[in-house]
């Protein structure tokens, strides 16, 4: 289940990645990067958003879903300097129960 969200999630962000690649309205754009515990507090403080899912990108990069009751959410990406960039965020965010019998 939870492999699944991942390659739900990865199946939005390649997209995405592809789209934001850096061209010349690259200038026009803003980034939302920042260390990692300035963005999590940032999250936690003005959204009440706790880490929900994690996953591993690659080597260099750790994908992290924030989630909070209130149904907000935050898809942040953090490398190994620990320099955390928020990618998406949105509302109507649920957990699905794990079904009985499905492997994850």
């Amino acid at each position: 289940m939870v492999r699944g969200m991942i390659y739900g999630l990865l199946a939005v962000i390649l997209p995405i990645s592809l789209i934001a690649h850096p061209h010349p309205a690259a200038s026009q754009t803003m980034l939302s990067c920042a260390g990692r515990s300035e963005v999590v507090n940032f999250l936690d403080r003005n959204f009440a958003e706790k880490l929900t899912a994690v996953g591993l990108v690659n080597e260099n990069a750790v994908l992290e879903v924030y989630a909070a009751e209130s149904g907000t959410w935050t898809l942040v990406v953090t490398d190994v300097h620990g320099i955390s960039c928020i990618l998406l965020s949105g509302d109507s965010w649920e957990t699905m129960p794990a079904l009985p019998g499905l492997a994850t």
